[in-house]
């Protein structure tokens, strides 16, 4: 029979829906529930920078007919589609803050604008704006026969009219609104008892626009904010007299130029400054130009002012794995047997404390490291620092194309090698996305070596609230494949054959849909047969090919995946036996897990691939064997309280409406973020309590 697909795209604002949901839930605490507001905007944004400025290009080839995308789309039919859902999760979203603002002022928070404020609240933000705004600000004139200036995206803009009684006299300005840290997008003002009032940056400045432009002479003023969305593919020159750092560098600078392929802006603005403004940017598409409401870029709704700290979700700490005692040894932990974490259920701490200790260890000879994401203000980029200042051979190996924390990876780049650690920048035509650590240490047998393996970036900040693995291990031959990685890394010209590891490009692909078709002949001769794998998008269409043969055998295929899923769950006659799930919850759910039961001696593993194209073809990916069997009883234990969710899941099976999954009659509400936690919780007391015995 003919397989069919959903659209990677279609699938992936479907994941989005999914984030509004939360929004709209209203178990979720109210400024909680702001956040995911915040996350949904965030998403869109990049989504068209990265997505939709993608098809623009594909659709500029002229060749739609041509070129069949995931799901029987051409470019542009593709894109008029995106446009139509773009615009209904729009009216959605704003339907949905609204709702989110009448909640808040029963609570007694109000969001207001410059209209209602008080002479007291006036007077702050007078003397706000003169102390904090106005000197961040710097209004461009427009004029038009003169070039715009810049304006680069990821910014709010108030396009400005000044306008003479019989419109004989009409001046145009834009003014970015100066949102930073020391200049947030929220100020809390002075309030009276029992509420909390809060203003948009954006309105303050609406407040003071006569002062900023005092010396012009007008009849009515007005301000309406906009964004510019711009393609956010990185170009790298070719030069081959640069290095690679230098061209990656100049490509981040670049893309700040990339061309604008949205304009979305406030409906009420004039409609001669809205047409100054498209003309400028050169927006003749109307499909370029989108009408929103008054406030944009509305992300920053992830950074709401806490003033009720009691309207948000409060996380548990973490937990101490139960085999990590307080300042002792955690490599003589592993020595002894390998360590699982699983954050953010398990402390990040762990890790830190596992590189602060190489570190320090005069025995520790090596460390080699990929980064990938760090924090702004790293700590482990501060062991990193300490181990080389201690005499450690350390080796860095840095993806600068980290999409979006470009600058910040080359400012890290430039930091290390300050300190005398060597790093390697990047492979020319390889993503590297693998989250691995080599520790090597000289010991009375020789030298022991000291491995890492994650499913999630070496990020303290996001490792609060993304779910992931860790594989701590001191296993020879896992130790050696990853040595080989590293070997790799630093001359990619060469292959290496591993072990036990599943390494992209060149062998994880092959090993996957062995692992997959294994499945598939056991079921045919009659025997059990079963796929369990959760990743953050299923988006390979040969890999979906394969789990469809196995259905179609009678193997059972569970899967849990977050974002988009191109492949289409319980069809009768193609994937009846697959069903899929999407949990959303408080914490970002982005481990990756692999279990394949292999005629009941279970093959299980975790790494940083999705089953997608670009991880098994187009970047160096690791995922690793768990051969610990307690850690894989682990694992299917974490599967199972996951897939039990009837809380926070959703059926793939209907990505139109991602229907919640629901308690059967006479069942408990399983809410597995929750119930993890209180596993680990639990798992940890009853050791605890062995040992007090």
């Amino acid at each position: 029979m003919e397989y069919t697909y959903n659209n990677r795209e279609l699938s992936w604002l479907s994941f989005n829906e999914r984030v509004l949901q939360e929004a709209q839930d209203r178990s979720v605490p109210l400024l909680s529930r702001l956040q995911f507001l915040g996350i949904v905007s965030n998403n869109q944004d990049e989504f068209f920078k990265v997505r939709i400025a993608n098809l623009i290009r594909l659709n500029r080839t002229g060749r739609q007919g041509s070129r069949q995308l995931l799901g029987g789309y051409t470019p542009a039919d593709l894109l008029a589609e995106v446009s139509r859902q773009a615009e209904r999760a729009q009216a959605r979203f704003a339907e949905t803050y609204r709702g989110l603002l009448r909640e808040m002022e029963a609570e007694g928070i109000f969001v207001v604008d410059e209209t209602g404020l008080t002479p007291h609240q006036q007077e702050f933000c007078r003397t706000y704006f003169a102390s904090v705004v106005s000197p961040r600000l710097v209004p461009l004139m427009l004029r038009k026969s003169v070039r715009i200036p810049f304006l680069p995206d990821g910014n709010v803009y108030l396009g400005v009219r000044m306008g003479c009684t019989g419109g004989t006299s009409v001046r145009y300005a834009v003014i970015q609104v100066p949102v930073s840290s020391a200049c947030p997008r929220f100020v809390v003002l002075p309030s009276e008892p029992g509420r909390r009032d809060v203003i948009f940056l954006d309105d303050i400045i609406r407040l003071m626009i006569d002062e900023i432009f005092f010396m012009f002479s007008y009849d009515t003023i007005s301000a309406h904010t906009f964004k510019i969305m711009r393609d956010a593919e990185l170009t790298i020159d070719d030069d081959v007299s640069k290095s690679l750092f230098e061209r990656i560098a100049e490509g981040v600078e670049s893309r700040r130029y990339g061309s604008p392929i949205r304009l979305i802006y406030d409906r009420d603005m004039p409609a001669d400054l809205l047409d100054m403004l498209a003309r400028k940017l050169k927006l003749s598409n109307p499909g370029m130009l989108a009408p929103g409401d008054r406030y944009h870029l509305m992300k920053d709704l992830m950074k709401f002012p806490d003033v009720r700290p009691d309207l948000r979700t409060v996380n548990p700490a973490p937990l101490r794995h139960r085999d990590i005692i307080p300042f002792q040894s955690i490599l003589k932990v592993v020595r002894r047997r390998d360590i699982l974490l699983n954050y953010p259920y398990h402390s990040f701490q762990h890790f830190i404390d596992f590189l602060r200790e190489a570190a320090i260890d005069p025995h520790v000879e090596r460390i080699s490291i990929t980064l990938y994401r760090t924090a702004e203000h790293s700590k482990v980029i501060n062991a990193l620092v300490n181990a080389a200042r201690n005499g450690k051979q350390v080796s860095v190996f840095v993806e600068l194309k980290a999409r979006f924390d470009e600058e910040q990876n080359i400012e890290h780049t430039d930091l290390l090698q300050r300190e005398g650690v060597k790093v390697i920048y990047a492979i020319e035509d390889l993503k590297v996305h693998c989250k691995t650590v080599l520790v090597e240490r000289r010991e009375s047998s020789g030298l022991r070596g000291y491995a890492y393996i994650g499913t999630g970036n070496f990020n303290e900040n996001t490792a609060a609230i993304y779910g992931d693995f860790g594989l701590l291990t001191a296993h020879k031959g896992i130790v050696e494949d990853v040595r080989n990685v590293f070997q790799f890394l630093t001359n990619s010209h060469k292959q290496f054959r591993y072990k036990h590891l599943l390494v992209s490009p060149y062998y994880m692909r092959e090993a996957f849909g062995e692992l997959i078709d294994r499945e598939t002949r056991n079921a045919r001769k009659g025997r059990k047969a079963y796929i369990y794998a959760k990743c953050n998008s299923l988006t390979d269409e040969r890999i979906i090919d394969r789990l469809y043969r196995a259905s179609q055998a009678g193997v059972e295929v569970r899967l849990i995946v977050r974002g988009a899923c191109c492949l289409r769950p319980s069809v009768e006659g193609m994937s009846e036996r697959i069903r899929a799930i999407s949990i959303v919850d408080k914490y970002l759910e982005h481990a990756r897990l692999f279990i394949f039961c292999n005629d009941g001696d279970e093959r299980t593993y975790i790494g940083s691939a999705d089953w997608m194209s670009r991880n098994l073809d187009r970047r160096v990916e690791v995922c690793t064997p768990i051969l610990d069997r307690q850690i894989q009883r682990l694992l299917r234990k974490v599967f199972a309280i996951q897939w039990s969710d009837n809380v926070k899941a959703r059926d793939l099976a209907d990505q139109a409406d991602n229907p919640h999954l629901k308690p059967a009659p006479g069942q408990c509400p399983v809410r597995s973020q929750t119930a993890l936690y209180n596993y680990y919780k639990e798992q940890s007391e009853k050791e605890k309590n062995e040992k007090e015995k």
